[in-house]
Order: C-alpha cells, then sequence, then structure tokens
C-alpha cells in the first residue's frame, strides 16, 4: 500500500476547508459578527447545512457562538483567531478567482 506523499495537516486543513459552504461561511464572517439569519441569507445556505458548518467551525476553533442574554436572546457568530488567520488566504482565492475565473451570467 502507498503511503500518502501530502502532509497529514494539509490534507486535513483541505478537508475542512473543502466542506460544501464552508470556504463562503468563514468568508463571510471576515467582515465581523454576525447573526445566523444575516449569514443564511448572505450567501443562500439553508438553515439545516449553516447550522453543521457553523458547529463544524466551532468545534475546530475557527468560528465562536456568543450568546447574549438579552430578551430575545441574541447568539452571533464571529471568527476566532485561528479563522482570521484564514483571511489572507482567502482574499488570495478571490484575487485568482477574479483573474481566471468566468462565470457566465444567465441572459433569460
Amino acid at each position: 500500500m502507498n503511503k500518502s506523499l501530502i502532509c497529514p495537516r494539509f490534507e486535513k486543513a483541505m478537508g475542512i476547508l473543502s466542506q460544501r459552504w464552508t470556504g463562503l461561511v468563514i468568508y463571510q464572517l471576515l467582515s465581523g459578527p454576525q447573526r445566523f439569519t444575516t449569514i443564511e441569507t448572505s450567501i443562500g445556505i439553508t438553515g439545516r447545512v449553516l447550522s453543521e458548518r457553523l458547529k463544524d467551525l466551532e468545534n475546530q476553533g475557527i468560528v465562536k457562538r456568543e450568546v447574549f442574554p438579552e430578551t430575545p436572546v441574541r447568539i452571533e457568530y464571529s471568527l476566532t483567531e485561528k479563522g482570521l488567520s484564514l483571511e489572507p488566504l482567502l482574499r488570495d482565492i478571490e484575487k485568482w478567482s477574479q483573474t481566471w475565473l468566468i462565470i457566465e451570467e444567465d441572459t433569460d
């Protein structure tokens, strides 16, 4: 059996970031703390999937969930230091996409 030549940490990082919607959730949170519904409507993700992604990212230490004891209760999500450290990577992907990807627009 051949052993992978890819660094296990790199492989784990790619596994986290390659989950559907994860990159967009992190990118959305780069602008600061946000409520669940704001994230949901901004990127067009279903509530169930967003909830799963936020829990995964919280477990990875990338996102933090803060509960404000108000009536009604307010919950905000933000990036941790670990999450904020992904900003240069996401900005580079953004620049790359602007240079190299063409999006065909709907002409309906």
